[in-house]
């Protein structure tokens, strides 16, 4: 199957395949999601290195976030580290729907050791954050020290020190020579903890075989290709796919109602200092404008 034939909605072709192997010891994910990423840097206008870094974690968020059972449930990935990116933050939902940005988007750097976009560079040492909030009392929130800022070995080990499962991340992100997106996408392979000393040895060889996420993607294959080669002599079972897109759900009605929750003092000051202001959506760069006027109805509104 080529990626001509991979599943569309509308003119997209991004997605989300979620599949089991082995019997159910093990449960996997693979996603492309060229649109989302170029998407992305589109809003964002990010330097190359940072939509390679952007586009990993809203691959990564993709997929974890249809790990999620409630339509309501959101998934936050935050990275907080000392390089000139400073901080990269992705929420997704239950659905395929991811939205992010970083801190810093025009970053510069010379390629990495191997030629390549130099994300470590980019977000250096600090700390890998995974927030998911399905609507109990307190959301869930495990932490962990970003090992190499590269985000897939990160995100490796964070499942297994945070969340105590054996899993293998791949992310990757192709850059044209005009800076657009090439290719993105990636997979989560997990072990479930019933899995057998012989099918984790096969898949430990499986995933030494196969060559990068963007070189695959670039191949032409497809996610169920990719879990196909991951998942080589383990009985692969795609239970479903799901539609991926970069979907912020910000709107003029949103922002009204946050700048009525600031309070009428706050208000007043604004209203006192006779300027408009612009309010901006750091997950999209949409910016919303109030006139002085605006701001006496939310005032008013307010009572």
């Amino acid at each position: 199957m080529q990626q001509a034939n991979a599943p569309k909605w509308g003119n997209k072709m991004d997605y989300i395949v979620r599949a089991s192997a082995a019997n159910a010891q093990i449960r996997a994910f693979a996603c492309t999601v060229r649109d989302t990423v170029e998407a992305a840097r589109k809003h964002h206008n990010t330097s190359p290195v940072v939509t390679a870094a952007l586009g990993r974690l809203l691959g990564a968020g993709a997929m974890m976030g249809s790990m999620m059972k409630g339509d309501q449930d959101i998934l936050t990935l935050q990275i907080k580290g000392d390089g000139p990116v400073k901080g990269i933050t992705v929420t997704a939902g239950s659905k395929g729907n991811v939205k992010g940005y970083a801190e810093v988007p025009d970053v510069i750097l010379p390629a990495n050791a191997i030629g390549k976009l130099d994300v470590g560079g980019a977000v250096g040492q600090g700390i890998l954050s995974v927030i998911r909030d399905q609507g109990l009392k307190e959301p869930y929130a495990g932490q962990t020290l970003l090992q190499t800022g590269e985000i897939a070995e990160d995100l490796t080990y964070y499942f297994a020190v945070s969340e105590q499962v054996p899993s293998s991340v791949g992310l990757g992100v192709l850059m044209n020579r005009d800076n657009t997106v090439r290719q993105a996408g990636g997979f989560i392979i997990q072990l479930m903890p019933f899995a057998e000393e012989e099918i984790i040895h096969k898949l430990e060889t499986n995933l030494k075989k196969i060559s990068s996420v963007t070189a695959m993607l670039d191949e032409g294959k497809t996610p169920e290709q990719i879990l196909e080669l991951t998942l080589d002599g383990l009985s692969l079972e795609v239970t479903d796919t799901l539609p991926a897109a970069f979907v912020c759900d910000c709107g003029r009605e949103r922002v009204e109602k946050a700048l009525i929750s600031l309070g009428r003092r706050e208000l007043q000051d604004m209203i006192d200092d006779g300027q408009e202001i612009t309010v901006n959506c750091h997950f999209c760069n949409q910016d919303y404008k109030f006139s002085v006027d605006d701001l006496k109805e939310l005032y008013r509104k307010s009572r």
